[in-house]
């Protein structure tokens, strides 16, 4: 019934073709007749507007790295380095924060990831023997050897942070070793 109706209103179109193709001719030329630079300078103008009133929105504002409370006792040097390499922006308190987090939108999403990942998993507050670090330890390996961390926005920004998979495979390895203690 769906295709028999498709099928009727296209033959409708084309039998009306003659009527609104003189019509279609002459869309071009209204294009033509716009001012087109005046538009663009409106359209610049506009943005810079919304950009500037963005700066005056306080997310992303607080740029502090809380203190080191503790840190898991790490079984090699070789983990702590890849994790402090990977990882360690979000997922502790030693964050580098860089010019551009001081200008919005991109202090916005430099602080909802490094607020999330230290929600997720903080290893600068580590609990030693506490219950959750097992799931914890197993996610955190999982997520390294999936690809799914560190993030591309993250990856983007930090070349060095790109791991190759036997630095993977190392990394989930050690934190499962190191955090499931």
């Amino acid at each position: 019934m769906w295709i028999a109706l498709r099928l009727i209103s296209l033959v409708l179109l084309v039998a009306s073709a003659p009527r609104w193709w003189p019509a279609l001719r002459t869309i071009p030329r209204v294009l033509r007749e716009r001012d087109w630079s005046a538009i663009f300078v409106r359209t610049c103008i506009l943005v810079g507007v919304l950009f500037l009133m963005a700066q005056v929105v306080p997310l992303g504002w607080r740029h502090d790295n809380p203190p080191v409370v503790s840190e898991p006792a790490w079984d090699s040097p070789q983990t702590r380095e890849l994790f402090v390499r990977a990882c360690a922006d979000c997922h502790s308190n030693e964050t580098k924060w860089l010019w551009f987090t001081n200008i919005a939108p991109g202090s916005w999403l430099v602080a909802n990831d490094v607020h999330g990942g230290r929600n997720a998993m903080n290893v600068s507050e580590w609990i030693a023997n506490n219950t959750r670090n097992g799931r914890r330890a197993r996610e955190a390996g999982e997520a390294v050897t999936s690809g799914s961390m560190p993030p591309l926005q993250f990856l983007l920004i930090h070349p060095e942070a790109r791991l190759t998979d036997s630095e993977k495979a190392a990394l989930a390895k050690g934190l499962e070793a190191t955090l499931a203690k």
